[in-house]
């Protein structure tokens, strides 16, 4: 059951959309709000503050790639895109631009309430789980939710950052694509192995960017991703 406290933010102008969503959630114990504009979607984000959003891609005023864009300016907030088409370039550019998570209409409303559960259970600590992962000078803090290499902190999305902590707990591991999507997405996520490739390869570019040489993320073809330690000298 999701406490109370747990707000999500449904942008669609589809009503009957929102009002399933709705209807599902709040029995988990979800506060729900509706938006079918994506003009007011924004200035509804900043007022409430959700725990979780559910984004159509498809709105008027301002579509929900847009609006993506906007809210990872400034908060990492798990985002489920919405998409009218099972379109595999609609899903792989929603989640470049920044969202955790995508669904293809129609969906089943269970399969929404799941992935729901799964972002934002991934959110949370487990109180008796490490607090601090680490390999070689790159640092998973749990409890602060960060990743730093030195005085360089690395900025992730939740998604991004529960995939880095799973390869950092067992170096030269090599994980399969659909271990990955089980154990980082936390459900049977039905073989779309892409959404692996497209986080793996937003990891990589986050710690190039802050300066991480090693440890790296290395790709075992055919097979999944490892991370790798430099051999010490």
């Amino acid at each position: 059951m999701a406490g109370v406290s747990s707000k999500v933010l449904v942008i669609d102008d589809e009503d009957h959309i929102v009002e399933l969503a709705r209807l599902y959630l709040t029995r988990e114990g979800y506060e729900v709000e509706g938006v079918g504009d994506g003009a007011e979607a924004l200035s509804r984000f900043g007022q409430i503050k959700p725990d979780l959003v559910v984004l159509d891609i498809m709105l008027p005023g301002v579509d929900g790639l847009t609006i993506c864009k906007e809210i990872r300016k400034h908060s990492q907030v798990p985002i489920i895109m919405l998409t009218a088409r099972d379109e595999v370039t609609d899903k792989v550019v929603g989640l470049e631009v920044g969202a955790d998570d995508y669904l293809t209409k129609p969906f089943h409303p269970q399969e929404l309430v799941a992935r729901a559960k799964a972002l934002l259970r991934r959110a949370r600590v487990e109180p008796d789980a490490p607090q601090l992962i680490r390999a070689g000078k790159l640092e998973v803090d749990l409890e602060r939710h960060e990743v730093r290499h030195g005085k360089a902190r690395v900025q992730l999305r939740p998604k991004e950052f529960d995939l880095l902590a799973l390869l950092a707990r067992h170096p030269g591991r090599v994980y399969q694509r659909s271990e990955l999507l089980d154990l980082v997405w936390g459900y049977d996520f039905p073989g779309y192995t892409r959404t692996v490739d497209v986080h793996v390869q937003q990891v990589r570019e986050k710690l190039a960017s802050a300066g991480v040489v090693d440890p790296s993320i290395h790709t075992v073809w055919g097979v999944g991703y490892r991370l790798e330690l430099a051999e010490k000298s």
